[in-house]
């Protein structure tokens, strides 16, 4: 196989959440692979210092600013696309919201529905708007940010691990649904990822326990993601649809002895 098929030059890549942690070290890889990405995030002046990084090295990129649980931004977000860079053939959701932090017991109304639109729902809009392009253009790739709390059960981050399932789900059912137009749909599950997102569970001697615990004997750092996205998104996994790649370290598959 040429190593060409894992190039995405001249690719439009939409990737949400992209300022910090997982999303920047998706964005800033895909633009080395060579596609032109929409660093996108809630406030358009986190985005800046991650397109004017792409652009230092020579790519091309560019902030929209984009709150993933308003319906009408991410209209805005996919038109924006579309005028300053054209349709995209890739689009990474990767954005996500944790508010709470406890048994589910507890959870509020409002918070739930706030975790599953943002997480969930706001995946569904933009996979619908986006596809139309990319089935004009002959196929594209998604990609969506699971998680393998999506896997196991969970005292504290329920209602996260709940919308995480459910995005292993939609890669699945979308996979089928958009099959026929050759656009690919899949789903990265991370582990534990050093990021500010997640801080609260690595951070200090908790952190360092559960890296005991790792097959690999560390905890995750968003380049180690954002190099499985790049691969889902290339030419390199185009009999590749519909699966969740979990890429945690070995900890699903650990010793419990």
């Amino acid at each position: 196989m040429s190593i060409e098929r894992f190039r995405l030059d001249g690719q439009v890549a939409i990737v949400t959440g992209a300022s910090r942690g997982i999303g920047k070290a998706i964005a800033l890889t895909l633009a080395g692979l060579g596609a032109k990405v929409v660093v996108s995030s809630r406030k358009v002046e986190a985005c800046q210092p991650v397109v004017d990084t792409i652009k230092a090295s020579g790519g091309t990129a560019i902030a929209v600013a984009c709150n993933v649980g308003d319906s009408s931004q991410l209209e805005q977000l996919v038109a924006a696309t579309e005028v300053q860079l054209g349709a995209p053939r890739i689009l990474v959701c990767n954005a996500a919201s944790n508010p709470v932090y406890g048994p589910m017991a507890n959870i509020d109304d409002k918070v739930f529905e706030k975790i599953m639109n943002v997480n969930v729902r706001s995946n569904i809009t933009l996979i619908n708007r986006v596809s139309q392009g990319m089935a004009a253009q002959g196929g594209g790739a998604v990609v969506l940010l699971s998680s393998v709390v999506g896997f196991a059960g969970s005292k504290n981050i329920g209602t996260y691990a709940v919308s995480k399932a459910a995005d292993a789900q939609l890669a699945r059912n979308y996979a089928i649904e958009l099959g026929p137009k050759k656009i690919r749909v899949n789903a990265v599950a991370p582990g534990l990822i050093k990021t500010d997102f997640a801080e609260a569970l690595w951070s200090g001697p908790g952190g360092d326990a559960f890296a005991q615990k790792t097959p690999l004997g560390r905890l995750g750092e968003p380049d180690d993601i954002a190099g499985v996205v790049a691969f889902l998104a290339s030419d390199a996994a185009r009999f590749v649809t519909g699966q969740t790649i979990i890429t945690d370290g070995g900890v699903m598959i650990a010793d419990p002895f």
